[in-house]
């Protein structure tokens, strides 16, 4: 018998024993024999104590304990945030400013909502709550009035993965973790089906007519719109809500609150805005701007302004946007950028379009670039603080960021090229419209199967190097940009303030084969403050905020040229990306700033006569063209593009007189 009491062999000291039955061919097994303890004459198993569960839904509940606050909460100044409320009460207020947010304007009440997913059992005893209306209803009950809607209340990204795997068609994780989904028919925005309410204050706060990106609609259109995207949302079981935040500038934040059908467009938000603390979301009260993403279903094409199943509306006097007809997600962020170059200059705060990083000794840089000039790729720098890599506030306390997270281009993405992005794409990323391998989900991002604009969503946190919170001190450099495939800009030139509101204003860069489709030679391409689709406000005002903060703080301008050099696209070069870097290096560390400086013909530009580690017969283009005669014509020929280009913002008046239009127009190329 063995001495533990458990089991023992017996084989008689090497002996086998024989089975009932008698011998079997070979060896025979020995017999095994148990010698349990016993308690009350029952057999207990004494490997772990038994679970306290009598049913597998009871053991289902104790995998998960209830989340809670970590900090008390004080003050009173939100509206969740009386110490007197009972957590009961605290989420019933929630709940009601939730109903508020999805009240139609036709009803007396919101709809009834209960926390919980409908699909998950033992989730919250069905309450009765809604926000009631203080004026007559016109219509006085519907079948949406007599259900509940359930509320997903900012989920964790693990809970939301769940709800997308479960319930929407073509949700996958990927070998690396991320979560790979799909944005319906439409894989890019939609800026033609963009529309802003034209009001008493829009009619002259906005930049309307030629050139401007703003498309007009009237408030009763918007609230058709409003209407059918609330009733849709609240004719669904479930809805995703987020609270969150915009601006990691506390004193100038603002509180957003996004209300969708998908978890792919939760967990997007979750990852593009700032997450807020639970504390935080204790005392977030009633937000200062709300989204109603109803993209599954299109708007009516017979209503007035509408041009198309999809509409992207915003109505800057409610503070709200819908979405109806595009499941793309980049639409509520660019949406809430434009809110963001509305409210902020307002507020007498610059929003902008740039990437932006510090360095060790405090240095701050912000980048302009359009798509192709290297902005992501400069300002991301292992040697500096990654603040952001987008969309930016300038104020007087400084730059923030706007968001919470990234949203990069994946198309063709490599270890070697981009190491930060492919690392950051894990547990919590979105992965938009991607082809992956239907067995090992190892993606592969060269596959435009889907559609070339490919991204990937994460929080900033996922870069190594992110600043957080992601805020800096006042800038000391804006560099601006430009992928000049016509070989005529120098690599870098010092700006003078008139010359950085006049290029700034311009938002230049130049199309080569390869960037869109039947592009053959190189194409001048304008984007006023390098994101003409998102602003609201003329550029030029922009331009004015852009330079009186420059002019304040001190801040350098700079124009860097990362395109060809030696010739046009086709028969000059590509300016080597390690005398880029060593261009920015040069700026970052206020060396250039001690450099002697030429003047060039025709722009007028100031322009180093060396710098470390760059070769000093490229910094003049004149110097690396072999037929000067066609250097000449090429250069007067982008000239005349920019001039052209300018004639659109010529007549805008900036201040009580001329003055100052004068000065930028001066600024530009003279010949």
């Amino acid at each position: 018998m063995a001495s533990n009491g458990d089991f023992s062999f017996t084989n008689g000291g090497g002996s086998e024993a024989t089975p009932p039955g008698g011998q079997v061919a070979g060896k025979i097994l020995p017999k095994i024999q148990t010698h349990p303890k016993r308690e009350n004459g029952i057999c207990h198993d004494d490997s772990a104590p038994p679970v306290k569960a009598q049913t597998i839904d009871q053991l289902h509940s104790l995998q998960k304990k209830k989340s809670a606050p970590t900090t008390p909460i004080t003050g009173a100044q939100g509206a969740f945030a009386s110490p007197t409320l009972s957590e009961e009460e605290r989420h019933k207020q929630q709940l009601q400013s939730i109903s508020a947010s999805l009240a139609s304007l036709t009803r007396d009440s919101g709809p009834k909502l209960v926390k919980g997913d409908p699909n998950r059992k033992g989730s919250d005893t069905p309450k009765v709550v809604h926000h009631h209306h203080h004026f007559t209803p016109t219509v006085s009950i519907s079948d949406s009035a007599l259900k509940f809607t359930h509320v997903l209340y900012n989920l964790s990204p693990a809970e939301l993965y769940e709800q997308a795997i479960k319930h929407e068609h073509g949700s996958f994780i990927t070998a690396s973790g991320a979560l790979a989904t799909l944005s319906g028919a439409k894989t890019g925005r939609s800026p033609r089906d963009k529309r802003i309410v034209r009001d008493e204050t829009t009619e002259h706060d906005l930049w309307w007519g030629k050139g401007s990106p703003n498309i007009e609609m009237d408030e009763h259109t918007f609230l058709v719109n409003r209407e059918r995207a609330v009733d849709y949302l609240n004719s669904l079981d479930k809805v995703f809500v987020n609270d969150q935040f915009l601006n990691w500038d506390p004193e100038h934040r603002i509180k957003v609150r996004i209300v969708s059908a998908r978890a792919y467009h939760s967990l997007f938000m979750h990852n593009m805005c700032i997450r807020p603390t639970p504390e935080e979301l204790e005392d977030f009260g009633t937000p200062d701007f709300t989204i109603y993403n109803a993209g599954q279903f299109p708007c009516n094409r017979f209503t007035h302004y509408m041009t198309s199943s999809t509409s992207i509306d915003i109505n800057l006097a409610r503070r709200e946007m819908v979405i109806l007809g595009t499941q793309y997600a980049g639409e509520m962020k660019k949406g809430l950028f434009g809110v963001m170059h509305y409210l902020m200059p307002k507020r007498g705060i610059l929003s902008l379009h740039s990437g932006c990083n510090m360095g060790k000794d405090g240095d701050v840089a912000l980048f302009f670039g359009l798509s192709g000039t290297g902005k992501t790729t400069l300002s991301t720098d292992h040697n500096r603080f990654l603040i952001g890599d987008d969309e930016h506030c300038w104020s007087d306390n400084g730059v923030s960021n706007i968001e919470g997270g990234c949203y990069a281009k994946c198309i063709d993405l490599s270890r070697e090229k981009e190491p930060d992005i492919w690392n950051a794409i894990k547990f919590g990323t979105v992965l938009e419209n991607v082809v992956f391998d239907e067995h090992t989900r190892e993606v592969d991002y060269s596959d435009k199967s889907v559609t070339e604009n490919t991204r990937a969503s994460y929080p900033i946190e996922y870069i190594p190097n992110a600043k957080i919170p992601c805020v800096g001190p006042q800038p000391k450099n804006v560099i601006l940009l430009a992928c000049d495939a016509f070989g005529v800009l120098p690599p870098v030139s010092k700006l003078n303030l008139a010359q950085t509101m006049y290029h700034f204003i311009s938002g230049y860069t130049a199309l080569v084969a390869g960037t869109e489709d039947g592009i053959k030679e190189p194409q001048a391409t304008f984007s006023a403050c390098f994101g003409a689709a998102f602003i609201m406000l003329h550029p030029t005002k922009y331009a004015a905020m852009l330079a009186e903060k420059m002019q304040k703080h001190g801040a350098t301008g700079w124009l860097v040229n990362t395109g060809w050099s030696g010739g046009s696209y086709g028969s000059g070069k590509r300016i080597k990306l390690q005398y880029t870097r060593k261009i920015i290096d040069a700026i970052h560390s206020g060396s250039l700033l001690e450099a002697e400086y030429v003047k060039t013909d025709v722009f007028g530009l100031e322009i180093p006569t060396e710098v470390p580690g760059v070769p000093s017969e490229i910094l003049s283009p004149v110097n690396t063209w072999e037929d000067k005669e066609l250097y000449k014509e090429t250069l007067l020929k982008l000239a005349g593009l920019f001039r052209k280009n300018f004639d659109l913002f010529a007549s805008y008046k900036i201040g009580k007189d001329d003055k100052l239009t004068e000065e930028i127009l001066a600024a530009g190329p003279n010949f």
